[in-house]
């Protein structure tokens, strides 16, 4: 079943990463997943590291994917932009380098003081880079 099209924009520090006509967002936000559609509330959201789907021709085909830093999302006037810190296709993810930025951020987050912040952006990082990692394998959740 086809769903109304809107304009959805991907943007990091770097540009553009997608522009273009979409029938449904699937993303989520610090409390939670959310599908967007056409006509959604005006909202902001503060958004997690997830897997950002975009599906252009309906749920038949699959959709454009990208593994989502952390970032916004603003929902206004029926447009969708999403700003995050990354948006990097599945098949650009090197596993290699996102495992040992794993590590790493698992390592300094042990030894980080409790609480402290350097303890919290290496979690930050962690929680990061697993979902990155999901997003390569193609589990991401």
């Amino acid at each position: 079943m086809a769903h109304a099209p809107f304009t959805v924009e991907v943007l990091t520090p770097e540009g553009e990463v997608f522009s273009g006509e979409v029938e449904m967002v699937s993303t989520r936000t610090e409390t939670g997943s959310i599908g967007i559609r056409a006509n959604h509330a005006p909202l902001l959201g503060m958004l997690s590291p997830a897997e950002l789907r975009l599906y252009a021709d309906g749920e038949e085909k699959p959709p454009v994917r990208y593994a989502q830093g952390e970032g916004y999302v603003q929902i206004a006037e029926g447009k969708v932009l999403i700003l995050t810190e990354e948006a990097i296709k599945p098949e650009d993810l090197d596993t290699t380098d996102l495992q040992a930025k794993r590590d790493k951020a698992a390592k300094a987050a042990e030894a980080a003081d409790p609480q402290s912040e350097a303890q919290k952006l290496a979690l930050r990082d962690l929680r990061r880079w697993e979902m990155f990692l999901h997003v390569a394998a193609g589990d991401a959740q």
